[in-house]
């Protein structure tokens, strides 16, 4: 998927012994979005955006070591070798000759060294130059910038897309706000803004500016523009719509202590695991302290400051526990942590409340485990049929407030919440809205200039077209029962010979809570990887046939 983007210059920071201006150059094809204003919480805004940086760079994946080096050397040591085993075997002349082959290997590696040092070095040049100026054969695509009327929020993505951050400030980190525009636009973003960020002091008068005048400049101009082309992974984009509907979805909610937060980035300092399980495991008891078990070690960490204030005993494990390290450098400024999780081995995200800033770390269910794979949590989102002239019509009055709650929306319109949630759930599955988990609303934020191929994005799925396939086919029995908390449903499936018997339960939010399959799809992966097609087929069938025009 080819993204263009078209900047008016480079983003900057210019500081000084008195003040520091922060200077960020948005895309100029993308309609008008701006923020002009100054800083009030400082350090409090350097140490978050450091830690979204942390984000950007951060990269779990496995890299084995390159044992390159050490296979040649192996290789020309072999003979060598050979003639050390057999020496006692040989006279004085073969100690002889293998001394002097020491020392004629020993003067080719120098000079080897000697002719390829000026090679090595100016690759690393290379490299470096690369890293810093031209950050694009690094990172895949530029950090998405969003002004709202109460907030300006930045979101971005790991380098191995298991990870996903999201920065919130309000306008009361900000003070003399000159003008702004509200939108979304990318924004030119270098790993040497990093370093310039830390020398954001709380005696400077920071100045803090998402450039307006890149849209302004003429045409007899056009030249001092810089216009980026950058082919974007089909999974990288998925990711940004996967954790959008992860959102949604209900969770088990509680809240950590900072200090609780800190005790657990030390103990993963201090503990280097060398076998599975690399896990935590969450123990959760009504009433009680909140508890860490890590393995494979079994250390323990009983939160004494943190009371799990839920009405359900229930234990999680969650994996790709070092990605947690992201959240030290926020320890400092956070008031409390609100952990939600989806559940074992599913996503889970760690919300810091930094007061007049809010920054949200989102985890996949294990570091090798990227968003865009095999989540298909929007399989499990809302999915109300929706005709297309209303859902515009609910986008619209979204549109006209930026953020609005579900409820409230519906209200405004006069139309059910389940028609406003199933039609913002198709929204955000198109990358034009996002919910906030923090404050429980949908929010306007067009990922793209153009419009997303979403039958890439959002149907490229074998389960659910086998599920079509099944429906099609007319091989589905259904038996549906109503309650106030939602809709229990229970099929018999006939499929390649074999009869599959789903049940699922349906949330009055038209979400996916519960299912069970006796499938080997299911039984191998539980949801872990998403629905089956046998549990989605259920789901389509009764949708169907509930509105069969």
């Amino acid at each position: 998927m080819l993204f263009s983007y078209k900047y008016g210059g480079n983003s900057s920071i210019v500081s000084n012994t008195n003040s520091v201006g922060v200077s960020f150059v948005p895309d100029t094809l993308r309609e008008p979005t701006y923020f002009v204003g100054k800083l009030n919480k400082k350090i409090a805004f350097r140490e978050a955006i450091s830690a979204l940086h942390d984000v950007v760079v951060s990269d779990m994946r496995f890299k084995p070591k390159d044992k390159t080096a050490y296979k040649e050397w192996a290789a020309q040591q072999e003979g060598l070798f050979l003639a050390e085993f057999l020496e006692t075997y040989n006279v004085e002349a073969v100690k002889t000759r293998i001394e002097a082959i020491r020392k004629e290997l020993r003067g080719l590696n120098q000079e080897r060294d000697r002719i390829l040092s000026p090679f090595y070095r100016a690759q690393r040049r290379y490299f470096d130059y690369l890293y810093l100026r031209d950050r694009d054969a690094w990172m895949v695509l530029d950090p998405v910038i969003t002004v709202h009327p109460d907030e300006v929020f930045f979101e971005c993505f790991s380098q191995d897309e298991s990870t996903y951050g999201k920065l919130e400030s309000s306008y009361n980190v900000f003070k003399e706000i000159n003008e702004f525009q509200c939108g979304t636009t990318n924004i030119d973003y270098s790993s040497g803004l990093y370093h310039e960020f830390q020398k954001i002091r709380d005696y400077k008068e920071t100045d803090f500016k998402i450039d307006p005048t890149g849209f302004t400049v003429k045409t007899t101009n056009e030249t001092e523009f810089k216009e980026v082309k950058i082919d974007v992974p089909d999974s990288w984009v998925r990711g940004f719509l996967q954790v959008s509907s992860a959102m949604t979805l209900p969770t088990t909610s509680f809240e950590l202590h900072p200090m609780d937060v800190y005790n657990i980035c030390l103990l993963l300092r201090r503990f280097k695991e060398k076998t599975g399980p690399r896990s935590i495991k969450f123990i959760l008891k009504p009433g009680e302290p909140i508890v860490l078990l890590f393995e494979p070690f079994n250390k323990e960490i009983v939160c004494n400051r943190s009371i799990f204030k839920g009405s359900t005993p229930q234990t999680i494990r969650v994996w790709g526990r070092r990605r947690l390290l992201i959240l030290e450098r926020l320890i400092p400024i956070t008031k409390i942590f609100t952990v939600h999780l989806l559940g074992s081995g599913l996503p889970s995200f760690f919300i810091a409340d930094l007061g007049d800033m809010t920054f949200t770390l989102g985890l996949s269910g294990w570091s090798a485990n990227d968003w865009s794979r095999v989540g298909n949590f929007d399989l499990m989102a809302p999915r109300a049929e929706v005709d297309g002239f209303l859902s515009q019509t609910i986008y619209n009055a979204l549109r006209e407030n930026w953020y609005e709650k579900p409820d409230n929306l519906a209200k405004r319109l006069n139309i059910d919440t389940k028609t406003v949630l199933g039609a913002l759930g198709t929204f955000t599955q198109a990358g034009k809205t996002i919910f906030d988990l923090n404050l429980g609303v949908y929010r306007i934020r067009e990922l793209s200039r153009d419009p997303l191929p979403i039958h890439k994005l959002r149907f490229d799925n074998p389960r659910e077209e086998a599920a079509r396939l099944l429906v099609k086919n007319n091989n589905i029995h259904i038996n549906a029962q109503s309650s106030s908390h939602g809709l229990s449903m229970s099929a018999t499936i006939k499929s390649g010979g074999r009869t599959f018997k789903p049940s699922l339960f349906i949330d009055n939010d038209e979400r996916l809570v519960q299912a069970h399959c006796d499938c080997d799809f299911y039984i191998s992966n539980k949801l872990y990887k998403g629905p089956c097609e046998h549990i989605l087929a259920t789901r389509i069938a009764y949708i169907e046939k509930k509105t069969p025009s």
